[in-house]
């Protein structure tokens, strides 16, 4: 399998090499050259495997130039139950018959991210090795709160790498800034951006893009990568869970053989919603995806109208995770839709570069909206959707997770759609504790509480233990203390790397 770059001027890259660099020298996104299809066949026979034997058949597809023990090795690296708190790594929960929440939480920085980033630092060492790369490789995150710890965890202590996770100031959750900020490790560095994430990813691509930067990071021996979902290497990991949670239903005999499903993904960047599109593709039976956005409802918008305008008031919510108005995975997307015509791609992120907008035609619109239905939820339809899930199964979800439910029950009031769905749970309950615990006791139960308190509070009300990977934050010395300006992004990683 090769790989090609969205913007044209990348072809015939090996995976590990797509892996190495992130982002495509022309400022494009590597896609696979060639569909992989899993037949009716071979899923029926991958629903007695467990996690790890699903995501190395599907994965090996897609990293053929790596061999079928390093795959292995990197996804026995990754998914075991010293990293995931439950044995089945993502296991999909019944709230009622036909409708499934998905955890993708259970990772030691409680967030879907570490799906992907538990097994990247692995697949990119080994890239870097087999590439005959000799510089160290540096990972560069722009993160609107979860990638930049799972990120940070992942990487920690790899040798031949350093990373510097940025993220916004004030752009994050009390409990997201604390997990960064107290992050342990001898190659790791966190810098706040004074702006929102939006500033943030623009300062980290502009990085990528600064040609006579990038030569002065080489003459020095570093290579600058990506651990943000615009890397194929973090992408390609998610595909698998769409897989083997429809496998699970299966093996359940709550699904047929082949029938179709649907999936909502709560999503701002689009890369977690563009996995199950690439699921989709390969054969996954999907009847249709859910895009859930919150009142940042660029790609709701988007998806309704085929006009991407990122030129709006930028609201901070408290799904902040998805407080995104430039979603880069979707020009994947694009890209795909257009029949690899990557001329048309690149004039549309030339002109959303520019004018801060870009409209598809009307082909490509229609067929995503074949694929993709959206809408979004606002702060208070969150709090109201996180207080009657409660009410009617007892089940706790947090923010993010219930912007997707609260998406759902539009759609299928639009629609009047029984197709079996899964809602795809992307963050634990305990990571947004203000906002879950005032859904569900009201606004006295967090007065004069911080969040560090109200993880206790949750915890009680719950039944359940407060993960391992937000105790005692409080007890952590902060590590980390650089602020810096989106202009002045760079000189931070010159002097965090050449001092």
């Amino acid at each position: 399998m090769l790989y090609e770059s969205t913007r044209g001027n990348y072809r015939g890259v090996t995976s590990a090499e797509a892996i190495k660099l992130g982002i495509a020298p022309d400022g494009g996104l590597f896609v696979p050259c060639d569909r992989v299809t899993i037949d009716g066949q071979k899923l029926q026979d991958m629903i007695k495997l467990d996690y790890r034997e699903r995501a190395f058949l599907i994965l090996k597809e897609f990293l053929d130039d790596y061999s079928e023990g390093e795959i292995r090795d990197c996804l026995k690296l990754a998914y075991n139950t010293e990293n995931f708190a439950s044995p089945v790594i993502a296991p999909a929960h019944r709230l009622r018959d036909g409708l499934y929440i998905l955890e993708l939480w259970h990772g030691p920085t409680c967030a879907f991210k570490d799906m992907a980033l538990q097994i990247l630092p692995h697949l990119l060492t080994r890239a870097a090795s087999k590439t005959g790369e000799k510089s160290a490789i540096v990972i560069l995150v722009a993160t609107s709160g979860d990638t930049g710890k799972a990120a940070l965890e992942g990487f920690k202590n790899v040798p031949g790498a350093r990373i510097i996770v940025f993220y916004p100031e004030q752009g994050v959750s009390e409990i997201q800034k604390l997990q960064m900020l107290t992050q342990e490790g001898n190659n790791v560095a966190v810098v706040a951006v004074r702006g929102n994430f939006d500033d943030a990813q623009s300062g980290v691509k502009n990085i990528f893009a600064d040609e006579a930067f990038n030569l002065e990071l080489q003459k020095a021996n570093y290579r600058l990568s990506s651990a943000n979902s615009i890397n194929w290497g973090r992408l390609a990991p998610q595909i698998v869970y769409y897989f083997s949670a429809y496998l699970d239903l299966a093996a359940q005999n709550v699904i047929a053989p082949g029938e179709k499903i649907n999936f909502v993904v709560p999503t701002g960047n689009f890369g977690n919603i563009l996995a199950a599109y690439y699921a989709r593709e390969m054969g996954l039976p999907v009847h249709r995806l859910i895009c859930a956005a919150n009142t940042n409802n660029v790609l709701t918008d988007f998806i309704r109208t085929g006009v991407y305008n990122r030129s709006r008031r930028f609201v901070k919510t408290i799904s902040p995770s998805m407080d995104i108005l430039i979603s880069s995975n979707l020009e994947r997307l694009l890209y795909h839709l257009t029949g690899r015509d990557h001329s048309r791609v690149a004039r549309w992120m030339a002109d959303l570069h520019r004018a801060g907008s870009y409209q598809v035609d009307e082909h490509s619109r229609n067929k995503m909206r074949q694929i993709l239905w959206s809408d979004y939820a606002d702060d208070k339809e969150t709090l109201e959707t996180i207080r009657s899930v409660h009410q009617r199964y007892g089940y706790i979800m947090d923010t993010h997770t219930a912007v997707g439910m609260k998406v759902y029950e539009k759609y299928t009031g639009a629609t009047g759609d029984g197709t079996k769905t899964i809602v795809a749970s992307t963050a634990s309950p305990f990571k947004f504790n203000e906002s879950v615990v005032k859904a569900i006791l009201g606004d006295q139960a967090v007065a004069d509480k911080d969040e560090l308190e109200l993880l206790h509070v949750l915890s009680e009300t719950s039944g359940l233990d407060i993960p391992a990977g937000l105790k005692d934050l409080d007890r952590k010395p902060v590590l980390h203390k650089t602020i810096t300006d989106r202009d002045s992004m760079a000189g931070v990683v010159k002097d965090t790397l050449l001092g």
